[in-house]
């Protein structure tokens, strides 16, 4: 089993990065937008600014990277192509989406239908991220 190489990872990573980083402000401006800001303004806190945003532009490109070389890591094991990448884009999704969305409905601070939404919006968005990523992997000769 060869190492990977980071090389390789560069443009299935920026490319998963940047759909995740469109997919979460079409999510945010125009499906969920209005329901956000009720849900801030009901808790007192202010309006999202740039850097939080910068910071949540920089976490999509992470999410990206680690999308992209998870299906490094497990393509020798599981084999190439869309059902490996699908894979990891479902782990990924339930650790990194679905986890938080449920505790924070559990919880009472977001609604839970809010919390359904991105959940599901966030499966399609790390599963075809996952794919593009995987697509576009190559292995080191």
């Amino acid at each position: 089993m060869s190492k990977i190489k980071l090389s390789s990872l560069i443009v299935p990573a920026l490319v998963a990065g940047f759909i995740i980083n469109v997919s979460e402000f079409i999510l945010n401006m125009a499906v969920v937008g209005k329901d956000m800001m009720a849900v801030q303004q009901k808790l007192g806190l202010p309006m999202i600014g740039g850097s939080a945003m910068a910071t949540f532009v920089l976490f999509g490109f992470a999410l990206g990277f680690i999308l992209a070389w998870l299906y490094a890591a497990v393509r020798p094991r599981l084999g190439p192509g869309a059902r490996t990448a699908t894979i990891v884009g479902f782990v990924l999704w339930f650790l990194g989406y679905f986890y938080g969305n449920v505790g924070m409905a559990m919880m009472g601070i977001f609604p839970a239908r809010m919390m359904m939404t991105t959940a599901l919006w966030g499966l399609v968005e790390v599963l075809i991220a996952a794919n593009v990523a995987g697509y576009l992997y190559k292995e080191p000769a």
